[in-house]
């Protein structure tokens, strides 16, 4: 088997197979590999609508076979180590890749060890969460005839930061079509200050935080599941934020010496923590926080200039999302296209631009388009949607997401076209 490449790509996900997309429509003589053992790919912006049975997760997966660019070599493997230094990677089968430039776009990983009991909460079925199976959350929520429903994320990145609220708000929006929104109390504790970090967005997630009744709990972070007795636990990021909460079984939830607050729950969604992958994170490619250490405009790595990073296992200060990858992905390629004719890596156009379609209900959607600096900055072509004013919740943004989104991802998107 051949062992050297021009350009090795790690990961055969969203970032994975628009780079190699991309690079080929530039170049179709470019020798390049796909590094990735999973044999199926997965769409997963839609798993928030399929926990919450508007979406079948059947039309989330494609085999992966049927996405690898023509010309590119798909080396079905899992990477297990870096050597920089030799241009080098190791892997669980053939060992030893060597490359002359390297893209790593792994993805990242679900850690259940940094919240106590998780893992056994997951297994017990006591807690579901849509990063894991969203299927699982739709029978979850059928099966719910009131009570206490807590939705909560942990204080890692995670992939698309605001989905933990998107299932929260359908979840409501299903309690109410259900009849028994009267005898469900939901609370959103949550380690942020803040509902989200856009004020424009923030301002109506707030109303819609209003609407549903949701008690909002900023700067509690999740630390403990209590699966046999049903109870969450959270460390206030701020003691004076401590305060106590009734449950719809009127059982006062308390708070410990600690300031720890324990919270009975009949529903518990959760967002899992998530890092890097281990090869990544035991590597001298990550910074302190253990993500990929790259330039936050080139994304070109700060060591070894022959590396690019993107996608989830990037170290930027933006949100993990999929259409983050699609304005990072023509940033690499174009960096990687000036080094092979022998120039600088001198594409810094990557913005941190990051984008949330955060649904707030059946048929409602806002759409947070934002950057580095925090700032609202719609796409103008949703005024072709007729979409003026995307802060606001809209019918046709919800069109977007379970219509157009999927087909450009599949269509287009896969097969290295900008859009």
């Amino acid at each position: 088997m051949k062992t050297h490449y021009q350009i090795l790509i790690i990961g055969a996900g969203t970032a994975g197979i628009m780079t190699a997309a991309q690079l080929k429509k530039k170049d179709s003589s470019l020798d390049i590999a796909l590094v990735d053992p999973a044999t199926d790919h997965y769409y997963q912006p839609a798993w928030t609508l399929v926990g919450a049975g508007a979406y079948d997760k059947k039309k989330t997966i494609k085999p992966m076979a049927s996405l690898i660019p023509p010309g590119v070599t798909w080396i079905k493997e899992a990477v297990t180590g870096f050597d920089a230094e030799h241009h080098a990677i190791t892997t669980t089968q053939t060992g030893t890749l060597t490359y002359e430039y390297l893209v790593v776009c792994p993805g990242l990983v679900n850690d259940y060890s940094l919240i106590e009991g998780l893992a056994e909460a997951v297994e017990q079925g006591v807690v579901c969460s849509n990063y894991i199976d969203p299927e699982y959350t739709w029978k979850q929520l059928q099966a719910f005839q009131g009570g206490t429903a807590i939705f909560t994320q942990p204080s890692t990145p995670i992939k698309c930061g605001g989905a933990p609220q998107k299932i929260m708000y359908l979840a409501c929006d299903y309690f109410k079509k259900k009849g028994i929104n009267t005898k469900t109390k939901v609370y959103f504790p949550m380690p942020g200050s803040v509902i989200f970090g856009v004020k424009k967005i923030a301002d109506t997630l707030l109303k819609v935080i209003d609407r549903y009744q949701i008690d909002f709990m900023p700067l509690h972070n999740p630390i403990r599941i209590d699966a046999a007795a049903k109870i969450a636990y959270f460390k206030p990021t701020n003691a004076q934020d401590n305060h106590c909460f009734v449950t719809s079984d009127d059982q006062q939830t308390q708070v410990l010496a600690d300031g720890v607050v324990a919270m009975p729950f009949d529903f518990l969604h959760l967002a899992p923590p998530q890092t890097a992958p281990k090869f990544v994170q035991t590597s001298n490619l990550v910074n302190a926080a253990g993500w990929l250490d790259v330039n936050h405009h080139s994304l070109q790595h700060n060591k070894y200039k022959n590396i690019f990073g993107l996608g989830d296992v990037a170290g930027l200060p933006t949100a993990k999302t999929g259409a983050a990858i699609r304005k990072q992905v023509p940033v690499v390629v174009d960096n990687l296209m000036r080094l092979l004719q022998n120039q600088e890596a001198s594409n810094t156009d990557y913005n941190g631009y990051s984008s949330c379609p955060l649904v707030t209900g059946y048929g409602k959607m806002v759409l947070a388009e934002f950057n580095y600096k925090n700032e609202f900055i719609p796409d103008p072509k949703l005024k072709q949607m007729l979409v003026f004013s995307s802060h606001k919740e809209h019918w046709r943004l919800w069109m977007l997401k379970k219509h157009l989104l999927p087909y450009l991802y599949w269509s287009k998107m896969m097969k290295g076209e900008q859009v």
